[in-house]
This record gives structure tokens, sequence and C-alpha cells, in this order.
């Protein structure tokens, strides 16, 4: 679909350049946590009230809940318990995690002249490395952001999963339809408890449909497509475009015939990609089932 170009007056271009710049050099700074404590505070007009926390105010005791979680370090989330990330730079990913997740519920979000660059420049911090030219939308859920390689002009459509438990590489110009998931670590089926981590690759100018999901360690070759709704559990060749669940070649897109693969099944490659099973670092293991795994007549 062809597309028209529009901007906000001029005015409010140089105010949201302003502001995006104000970030970047927060962001920058020595403290990431501090800056995104005052920065979502200034998101949702807190900001006196956290002040007077900071000083030690005394405060009623559900404003002093509230503006205590703008600071990322009074928070737990999920990742955190991942014992094979290394801690500290999962920390520190987590604070711009932390701000993106509240920057999707203030009402700036809605308005794409602010909520594009704002995105642009938190993948710029967060992501192991992030093109230019992303286009970012709303609801985009990431489990860690250190372990993700984005290339340029790439588009991530609305309540997309961008799972880097492992690690997701992602090539120019991919486009992820609204609501698709992108897999890099599974369970057993037998011991949920026990992780494996792939690398999970979508090449250049990969198209993924509406709903789709690819499995962890799968590879989307460079142009290739994945329709609404599939689910791979292969390797998907350059220039194909894959249906079904779970998908299977059904097309080569026209003109690129003869240097494309024949049709058929996806081929699993999914083992090469594995990551070592290693932690960084001593953790006190838990297990949050406690479940009794032992198969019948077996202790």
């Amino acid at each position: 679909m062809t597309k028209r170009h529009v901007d906000v007056p001029a005015p409010v271009r140089a105010s949201i350049d302003e502001t995006i710049e104000y970030v970047d050099e927060r962001l920058s700074g020595p403290d990431t946590a501090d800056a995104v404590g005052e920065l979502l505070a200034d998101l949702f007009g807190d900001r006196e009230a956290y002040d007077r926390y900071r000083s030690g105010e005394s405060l009623p005791p559900m404003t002093r809940m509230r503006v205590r979680s703008y600071d990322p370090r009074n928070a737990l989330i999920e990742t955190e318990h991942w014992a094979e990330q290394e801690l500290s730079a999962l920390r520190e990913a987590k604070c711009i995690r932390y701000l993106w997740n509240g920057f999707d519920r203030s009402p700036l979000s809605n308005d794409l002249a602010f909520a594009l660059p704002f995105r642009q420049t938190l993948a710029n911090h967060l992501f192991a490395e992030a093109g230019e030219g992303l286009r970012l939308f709303g609801g985009i859920k990431i489990q860690c952001g250190h372990n993700i390689e984005m290339g340029d002009d790439v588009v991530v459509h609305n309540d997309v999963l961008l799972d880097d438990r492992g690690r997701l590489s992602i090539g120019d110009r991919v486009s992820i339809a609204d609501r698709s998931h992108v897999h890099t670590h599974a369970h057993d089926t037998v011991d949920q408890t026990d992780v494996t981590t792939y690398e999970t690759i979508l090449g250049e100018d990969v198209r993924l449909g509406y709903g789709s999901m690819i499995s962890a360690g799968c590879r989307i070759g460079e142009n290739a497509m994945v329709g609404s709704g599939a689910t791979t559990l292969g390797d998907v060749p350059a220039h194909h475009i894959a249906a079904g669940s779970p998908a299977k070649s059904v097309k080569i897109k026209p003109g690129w015939e003869d240097v494309a693969d024949d049709l058929g099944p996806l081929v699993d490659n999914r083992e090469r990609r594995r990551l070592p099973d290693e932690f960084p670092e001593p953790f006190e293991e838990f297990d949050e089932f406690g479940r009794n795994l032992s198969p019948p007549g077996e202790s």
C-alpha cells in the first residue's frame, strides 16, 4: 500500500527532537536506573511526588508505593530469575525495558510522531545492535533486550513477542506483523524447568504474517515470507512462502524460481543453533512447580 508522508507542525517537531535528545543524554549517563525513574515520573506527571519520596518526606502508603515503582531497582521482573543470563547485563537491560513498558502505558505512546523516535532511542541503548530507521509500534514484548541484533529499516507492529532469552538476529528491512511470536528458547516436554536456548535468525527482507510463530532455533531465509498463523518448526529457504501449522514451503515468490530451493517440508536445523548450556555465576536454584516428574514405577 502506498503511504503518504505527513508530519506534525514544525514547532511540535522541534519540541519532539529536543525531548528525544534529552532522553538520549539522560540514558547515556552513569546511572541508568536513576534516569529511568525520573523519566517515568515525568511521563505520568508525578515528578513532584517522586521528588518528595526521594527527599525522604512522609507519603500515604499507596502514594509511596506508586512513586517508588518508577525506579526499576524497586521492582522485580520475570527475567531476573533466568540463571543463564549474566546478571549485571540483565539488570542494565531491565532498566531500559522498564521504561519501554511504562512508556507504552502512557498517553504519549499514542502519538507516532513521538513514539517511534522514542522507541528508536530506547532500542539504541537496549539492543546489542540497533539499526537506523526502526519503526517499533506499541505493545512489543521484549524478554531481555540485550540479546537482540536488529538491522536497518525494520518494522515491528503491535503486540509482537521478541523473545531473546537466547540470541535473536533480525536483518535489514524485516517486517513483523501484529501478534507474531519469535522465540529463542524452548522448554523440555517432561521437565518444564529445563530450558534450552538457541539463536533464531530472520534474514534480510523477511516478512512475518499476522499471528505467525517462529520456533526457537529456526532460520527464515532472505526475502522469505511466513504466512498468517503459520508455525515454523524448521528453516524457511530464501524467497519461499511458508504456510500452515506446522509450516511448509508452498510457493516461491514470482521471479525468484531460478535461485530458490524446491518446495516441500521445512528442514529442521534447530540443533545447529543451540547455545551452550552454562550459567555465568553461582545462584540459588528454586523450582516454581515442585512436580513429581518420575513416570509410574520409577522412584
